[in-house]
């Protein structure tokens, strides 16, 4: 393994090079067209068959080992945000608006390393590797579920998966046996009030108001409604009635998410959201509309190859730490792919060294270490070969 080792060790460079071309060069969800041609092209520069347009924007690639055995997934994500980047970098985002500020170019770089490596090994390799290159995982419906509905992991046995996390030490992997991300839903309330004079609120029914009411009522949801000893965030996160300044509007929108751990908690929160929508409105004699829109599912590890992985973890020369960490509530469509089949999702430390707070996620000056490409790259394709060898 020391000879994988060396190789993905001497591609660092040219991982940290792919990671800023990458980051120079932001597409944003669904709208991907040169980054999956760049990807493609790099795969098919390898000798490795590939697929394009797979559910969408996405990109299958397969290298099939020399010797029969287990097909392993290896996945990364590889849209932007549309955010104004703000770094100063040399290879800052060339798109105004839009910059990679998840590490999803880092994810990208990471699993071209781990392509190039294992193909310079695949005299050693007992199986087949299927890379998905998955488009929009930043916006829901997600690339995710499109691409294992159009075949991506069509005959895969098992599939690993890292995030590169900025405000996580450098050398450090975190994992956890269970639930590790949170269900992603979203709502949108309007109230349909009566709008009139800011002098004379006698005579309206105050959408502002009523909205206002809704905020704090819904609150109680979590603090009174659901198990404390079960998790759940509602947060209201935009809230909108537009009008002059003398004039009560109409109208009042609010939008937000809801984040849970469990599908009996997320059953409860829209179905009590409703219940608080319906009371706080009919006190006001107001009508509503509301949407309950669910997103990405509870991301759920499986144990037996959570430990695997870690186990691998364990023997990379660079990591100094790995411990099992609590669940996070944001929201990742790597949960549909372990809806299929047996696999794991985890952190790869990536906070920037000398930096003690780091800018976090979806942040415009958001940044990574590059050391912690090959870090992951390591842990990946180990798990990859072990894996094979483990079940052929």
């Amino acid at each position: 393994m020391e000879s994988l080792f060396n190789t993905l060790d001497g591609l660092n460079e040219e991982i940290i090079s792919i990671r800023r071309h990458l980051h120079k060069h932001p597409e944003l969800s669904f709208e991907e067209v040169e980054t999956p041609k760049y990807i493609a092209e790099f795969h098919e520069n390898l000798g490795h068959d590939v697929k394009t347009g797979v559910g969408g924007n996405g990109v299958l690639a397969y290298l099939k080992g020399s010797h029969d055995g287990p097909t392993v997934a290896l996945r990364a994500d590889f849209d932007a945000l549309p955010i104004h980047e703000e770094t100063g970098l040399d290879f800052k985002s060339i798109h105004d608006g839009v910059m990679h500020a998840c590490g999803h170019d880092g994810h990208t770089a990471t699993l071209l390393g781990v392509a190039k490596a294992l193909n310079k090994h695949k005299e050693d390799l007992h199986g087949t590797v299927v890379f998905i290159h998955q488009h929009a995982e930043e916006l829901p419906p997600g690339g995710a579920k499109p691409m294992i509905e159009d075949g991506a992991l069509e005959g895969v046995d098992v599939i690993f998966g890292t995030h590169l996390q900025a405000q996580m030490p450098l050398y450090e992997i975190n994992y956890r046996t269970d639930e590790l991300q949170a269900s992603s839903d979203s709502f949108e309330v309007t109230i349909f009030g009566k709008g009139g004079h800011g002098a004379m609120p006698q005579d309206t029914k105050d959408s502002i108001l009523i909205a206002s009411q809704l905020v704090d009522n819904f609150q109680q949801i979590v603090s009174r409604r659901v198990n404390p000893l079960q998790s759940a965030v509602l947060s209201v996160c935009s809230f909108e009635a537009v009008g002059p300044y003398n004039v009560i509007a109409n109208t009042a929108k609010i939008k937000g998410t809801v984040r849970t751990l469990n599908e009996e908690t997320r059953e409860l929160m829209e179905k009590e959201m409703l219940r608080v929508i319906e009371g706080t409105c009919h006190l006001s004699g107001a009508d509503f509309e509301f949407n309950y829109d669910r997103g990405y599912p509870v991301l759920i590890n499986h144990k037996e190859e959570t430990e695997f992985v870690m186990n691998v973890a364990e023997t990379i020369p660079e990591v100094r730490r790995i411990k099992e960490t609590e669940p996070i509530m944001g929201g990742e469509d790597y949960s549909y792919y372990l809806q299929e089949v047996k696999g794991t999702y985890f952190f790869t430390g990536a906070q920037p060294e000398n930096s003690n707070n780091p800018y976090p996620h979806h942040h415009p000056k958001f940044d990574i270490d590059e050391k912690a490409l090959v870090i992951a790259a390591k842990i990946l394709a180990k798990s990859t070969v072990e894996y094979m060898q483990k079940n052929k």
